[in-house]
């Protein structure tokens, strides 16, 4: 094996992903022009982001009532609390820079705390990453923090020199908070020695080229200008903009739709992780990735839309401004909504798949989240989000060689150079030979090997193909230098006998449809009815119609494990058979090793 390891970078290999993304884009922006419809929406505008661009833009409806002006990628809108993450990264910036720390108490850098009376004598004084990542302990505060926009510094002291009511110990829990964004933006200013929103503006936003953001309404021009309305009796009222205060790092960015696609870019651009220079950005790729990682977990959840539906799972989380999510339709994303007075916004990022896509209306707390989360879950169904793949490291090749070649011919010196010491602790040199060269006899030569399916650049999978049935094996490298074997899995499949597969062929029917009379021609005699039909019923409502796909494992003579095609999802399906009758003794169903989510 080679001494050097060169460390795989994930890429996209599908030549039409472009393409493939704009087949959607009809069907998204007619999803979100009945949403402005439906919803009576003064104004929206929506993109969507690719690796780095702005691929779609478009707006509907006028910026104020009073004067029709249409809604454009370039009209300014309030992005509310999708200004929070710009506040994070300015902290982080900070702590980059070596003029802060994460882990120190925020009074450290915002004096007017260092008397705060905790709600218990053994609380632990507020960190500053217990505010970034909304675990302070402070009372979520809508819609009260969105009415204080415009508060001046003196004010944000007086009350923080009059306390804080806690509704849990600090860093315990996830609890939502605006204050706490509030004394972030306090910490930037004290901090950088400028006000928060001048600090962000020459830090972030400038760098970016983001030269139509900024937090000063009376800054931006009349005709470009989405003001917020509220429906009031049917009618929309225009809302007075609040100015730009104490409590701006909350939510108090003005912003276009051309301007944020800058922002989700820098965003998505810090995946994958590599060797490329990141100079010249706002701060590093790697600390835009720890802002995008779960550091406080808030909950988990699943829901059918309909009984005949998959579950939609969800866990979710905060980190740095900005709330990762894993489901069980499009994975790992990030996102983060905005509401204030006059505005909604939404938007959210699939950084594996290098998309994000983004909506601002000026109506008051406009939930136009749930149809970003529906156009992303249509790039989903239409395959236009697809993930970066990892590439083999040559050391997993190499490995992945030489197990194939002691497949074909064992050779003790060559094992032992191949693997770790402890490799042969958990079975001897003499039982692994062994089993190679008992396995070589039942299965024949090697007629084809699969090609390598890595987990990571140390740890991978692949099958091969013999004479006799299939063997695939599982592997994982050692941290030493260079690496070795440390850990080998082998599993083996040998074809199915007619009354094996007869045994599966007669479960999937009994899936299909239930026949009482049909149970016993199936299932030996040990086997409960009762508990194998509700089995049974389970899987016809989760998976739909069930067809045979691969065996997996198995001698194919009494036992197989195989996997089963379904309408809404593939499991794996273990039977065990009476060797004379061939009726199922034993049947188990279990999750696909690659699927993360059942139906």
């Amino acid at each position: 094996m080679s001494t050097t390891q060169s460390f795989p970078i994930p890429i996209f290999i599908d030549p039409d992903r472009r393409q493939k993304l704009s087949a959607t884009f009809p069907q998204i922006e007619q999803s979100f022009r009945d949403y402005w419809e439906q919803r009576r929406v003064p104004g929206l505008a929506l993109g969507i982001v690719m690796d780095g661009e702005l691929v779609y833009a478009n707006g509907f409806g006028i910026q104020k009532v009073s004067t029709t002006t249409p809604v454009t990628p370039d009209s300014v809108f309030r992005i509310a609390s999708m200004t929070k993450s710009l506040t994070a990264m300015s902290v982080i910036k900070l702590r980059d820079e070596g003029k802060l720390r994460l882990d120190a108490p925020a009074a450290d850098y915002v004096p007017e705390l260092a008397a705060l009376h905790y709600p218990t004598r053994d609380s632990v004084p507020i960190t500053v990453q217990q505010l970034l990542t909304m675990s302070g302990g402070f009372p979520q505060d809508d819609p009260w923090a969105d009415r204080q926009m415009a508060q001046s510094e003196a004010q944000l002291s007086e009350w923080l020199h009059g306390g804080l009511s806690f509704s849990n110990p600090p860093g315990i829990v996830f609890e939502y908070s605006n204050y706490g964004y509030a004394i972030l933006g306090r910490i930037v200013t004290n901090v950088a020695g400028i006000p928060y929103s001048a600090y962000a503006t020459q830090n972030i936003l400038q760098p970016l080229g983001m030269v139509s953001s900024t937090f000063d309404v009376h800054s931006i021009p009349p005709e470009r200008l989405a003001i917020g309305h509220r429906l009031e009796d049917g009618e929309w009222i225009e809302e007075i903009p609040l100015e730009d205060g104490s409590f701006a790092s909350l939510g108090g960015l003005f912003t276009t739709i051309t301007d944020f696609s800058k922002y989700m870019a820098f965003l998505l651009s810090a995946f994958p992780p590599r060797d490329d220079d990141d100079s010249g950005i706002p701060i590093r790729r790697s600390s835009a990735r720890e802002m995008q990682q779960i550091a406080r977990y808030s909950g988990v959840g699943s829901m059918r839309q309909t009984p005949d539906l998959p579950a939609y799972v969800s866990m979710g989380g905060y980190g740095f401004g900005l709330a990762p999510n894993i489901d069980s339709i499009l994975g790992y994303t990030v996102s983060h909504g905005g509401g204030l007075p006059g505005y909604g916004t939404f938007y959210r990022l699939v950084p594996d798949c290098g998309v994000g896509v983004v909506a601002f209306t000026n109506l008051t707390y406009s939930p136009v989240g749930m149809r970003v989360q529906d156009a992303l879950n249509t790039l989903h169904r239409m395959g236009a989000l697809q993930p970066r793949t990892l590439p083999v490291a040559p050391v997993l090749l190499a490995a992945q060689e030489s197990i194939t070649q002691l497949y074909e011919k064992w050779d003790d010196a060559k094992a032992q150079t191949l693997a770790t010491e402890t490799f042969f602790m958990d079975m001897p040199l003499e039982k692994r030979r062994a089993q190679f060269e008992v396995m070589r006899a039942e299965f024949g030569a090697c007629q084809s090997v699969a090609d390598l399916q890595p987990e990571n650049a140390l740890r991978g999978r692949w099958i091969m193909h013999c004479e006799q049935g299939r063997i695939e094996i599982f592997m994982t490298l050692s941290p030493t230098v260079p690496p070795q074997v440390q850990y080998l899995v082998i599993t083996t499949a040998k074809p199915l006998s007619p009354k094996l597969r007869r045994a599966f062929v007669r479960l999937l029917k009994m899936i299909d449809t239930w026949d009482d009379l049909q149970f016993r021609v199936v299932f030996a005699p040990q086997v409960k009815r009762q508990t194998t039909q509700g089995q049974l019923d389970a899987l016809r409502v989760q998976y739909g119609k069930l067809r045979m796909g691969n065996v997996l494992e198995g001698d194919g003579k009494t036992q197989a494990r195989v996997r089963v095609l379904g309408e809404r999802g593939n499991l794996d399906v273990r039977v065990v058979i009476d060797p004379k009758s061939g009726k199922v003794r034993e049947v188990a169903f279990t999750r696909p090793r690659e699927t993360s989510f059942v139906p």
